[in-house]
């Protein structure tokens, strides 16, 4: 048996990173189903029936976000979870381009381990609350996520409406109970995209607002494991997305992307890039140290 960290004995390495296994699915299905931590009003903002079997709020936000790493031979790689058009389930994903062609492939194959081998991490890209969802063309049934429906949150670019990636996935983690395959789906693919962006790539969306119950909630994930104290007070500060790349942002697809993420800055330490119209709600590492010291004990 390796390291286990937290209350709910999450399954690292000595770096502090989440390993890849079915135990660590279990233990964050049970974690985002935990109501004795996180009840009532700091579960978040939602209708009747949105937590009686979903995630706490700040879960659509962690699964919506993706992370860049550069690959050994200088190729920009975007990892992401995706949607498979012909189940709507999801996975861990791999995406570069290569000799013109965008590609993608599963983290878990022998392309995309080929593709992370040797890889430095540059950062993470927070999720879209407006624009495109990633599973476009999908229908769902009114009854599958207790009357959300992804199709609903698939916008236009220039819309003002609420969509993209955070909607989609917050009708997706309405249901993480092991006989949604979906919702299942998301959680094994969360723990194997997070395998690959480490222990920060977690802490850092999940400061991305000081609403919503985020703060308890990333408390609540320190205590359990899910995320060690030293990354949830990363002294780090989130970069603004400029307006020309946030509308490659939006789009959602792969290939947008990785153009996006070719265009942004990156430095020798990895950054967190937020969209600019919620960036003044990140709870600084100050405020993040008050929160772990008032969490109940």
């Amino acid at each position: 048996m390796g390291l286990t960290r937290g209350t709910f004995g999450f399954q690292v390495t000595p770096a502090g990173d989440l390993v890849n296994t079915p135990a660590n699915v279990v233990n964050l299905r049970r974690l985002w189903l935990d109501r004795s931590m996180i009840h009532d009003d700091d579960l978040g903002p939602g209708d009747d029936g949105d937590f009686d079997h979903g995630a706490w709020h700040v879960a659509c936000h962690l699964v919506a976000a993706g992370g860049v790493r550069r690959a050994a031979d200088g190729r920009i790689l975007w990892l992401e979870l995706s949607c498979d058009s012909q189940t709507s389930e999801y996975s861990a994903t791999v995406s570069v381009r290569d000799t013109g062609a965008d590609r993608t492939y599963p983290l878990d194959s022998a392309e995309g381990r080929a593709l992370a081998q040797g890889s430095t991490l540059l950062g993470f890209i927070e999720g879209n609350s407006l624009g495109h969802i990633s599973c476009r063309g999908v229908v769902d049934p009114k009854d599958r996520f207790n009357t959300w429906t992804r199709q609903q949150f698939d916008q236009a670019v220039d819309s003002p409406e609420d969509g993209g990636r955070v909607w989609e996935h917050w009708c997706t983690t309405r249901d993480i109970r092991p006989s949604h395959s979906i919702g299942s789906s998301v959680l094994s693919a969360y723990v194997a995209l997070t395998t690959a962006l480490g222990d920060k790539f977690v802490a850092a969306v999940a400061r991305g607002r000081r609403g919503y119950g985020h703060p308890k909630q990333l408390c609540a994930m320190v205590r359990a494991g899910l995320v060690s104290g030293e990354a949830a007070t990363w002294d780090i500060a989130p970069e603004p997305i400029p307006n020309d790349v946030e509308r490659k942002l939006l789009e959602a697809r792969v290939s947008d992307m990785l153009e996006a993420a070719t265009h942004l800055t990156w430095g020798a330490s990895p950054r967190y890039y937020m969209y600019a119209r919620r960036i003044d709600q990140w709870s600084r590492t100050d405020e993040v140290r008050r929160d772990l010291a008032a969490f109940p004990a």
